[in-house]
């Protein structure tokens, strides 16, 4: 029985590997261990690794603020670094952007490699580098990335448009093949959501007490026990808890990388509509939930491959560009 087992869960990797596509071809001119010999004897990659496993000792949710930094980067123009500019009218000052966290962890980064090796390692490479790092921390699969992006020069509030929390499964789909990625790959890459967290005040109308526009209406598709306990508890219908912190997945399993918020969802506890509607009646990704929750061992597989694919969305090498000395400025 194990054996038939364990074939079996190979099956299904192999068959969910040729639908994700996997990430293989990605950018020519991006490899393997791009920095090696390019930082005196300093091993680049450790340098990153060691940096983040002592903020994540400290400071855990970090996987899923770079996680979303990730995603809010290389959504926006590609993974080039643009998100990191401070200034008025750039990426960081777009109003989805306004609540994105860990940019004090890549400054920090950015720093002690520019005192090792100026001018040499890419921000838009540290970001990637230091989301793989935080994943394996948070129980994820370790995984290999590639490396030799350069930082764009430009940086525009006007060009961030990322899926609204409402997103129908169909949007959020349509959203990431814009990006050059499958339907398999955005329910893999909205299981970030298994380490995220929200506040009330963005699903206390959604979800809570004005679903469909109507006063006092719950979204039907919420477990009503669910439903009971955020709005007596979690969040009441009073202005004082719209900062108040909601957990994406269960809280035990909040700070871990794991196949639970899938089950999640199959549970309606899906806490963002985005979410919840990805296992909804007619969904074309239900069955790649259903896939994900009843077979534990394919999200910790297979989400690492999907974030790789997003880490190499339009990126910029060689030439182009530039490698920023301070990551918030342009040279």
């Amino acid at each position: 029985m194990a054996i038939m087992t364990r074939v079996a869960t190979a099956a299904l990797m192999v068959a969910a590997a040729v639908l994700l596509g996997l990430a293989g071809a990605g950018h020519a001119q991006l490899q393997n261990g791009f920095y090696k010999g390019k930082c005196g004897a300093n091993d680049v990659e450790a340098v990153v690794q060691g940096i983040v496993r002592s903020r994540f000792a400290r400071d855990a949710p970090i996987v899923a603020y770079l996680l979303r930094m990730q995603f809010h980067e290389c959504a926006v123009n590609g993974c080039d670094g643009g998100l990191l500019i401070d200034g008025p009218g750039t990426e960081k000052t777009a109003s989805p952007n306004l609540s994105v966290k860990g940019y004090d962890l890549i400054a920090d980064i950015k720093a002690e490699l520019e005192r090792r090796c100026p001018g040499v390692v890419s921000c838009s490479d540290i970001q990637i580098l230091a989301t793989r790092d935080a994943v394996a921390l948070a129980g994820g699969r370790p995984y290999a990335v590639r490396t030799g992006r350069r930082d764009r020069r430009q940086s525009r509030a006007s060009d961030v448009v990322l899926p609204a929390p409402d997103s129908t499964a169909a949007q959020s789909v349509a959203f990431f093949r814009k990006l050059g990625l499958s339907e398999f790959d955005a329910v893999l890459l909205l299981g970030a959501h298994t380490v995220g967290a929200t506040h009330c005040g963005v699903i206390k109308d959604s979800r809570l007490y004005k679903y469909g526009g109507r006063a006092g209406a719950t979204d039907p598709a919420l477990d009503p026990y669910y439903a009971f306990v955020y709005k007596t508890w979690v969040c009441p219908n009073a202005a004082a808890s719209d900062g108040n912190v909601v957990f994406l997945d269960d809280q035990w399993s909040a700070l871990r990388v794991d196949s639970n918020y899938y089950k999640q969802l199959q549970r309606r506890r899906g806490v963002l509509p985005c979410d919840q509607n990805l296992y909804g009646d007619g969904a074309s990704t239900k069955w790649i939930v259903n896939l994900l929750a009843n077979n534990s061992d394919l999200f910790p597989s297979l989400f690492p491959q999907a974030l790789i694919k997003l880490g190499e969305v339009n990126v910029i090498t060689g030439a182009q560009g530039e490698i920023r000395k301070v990551c918030s400025k342009f040279n």
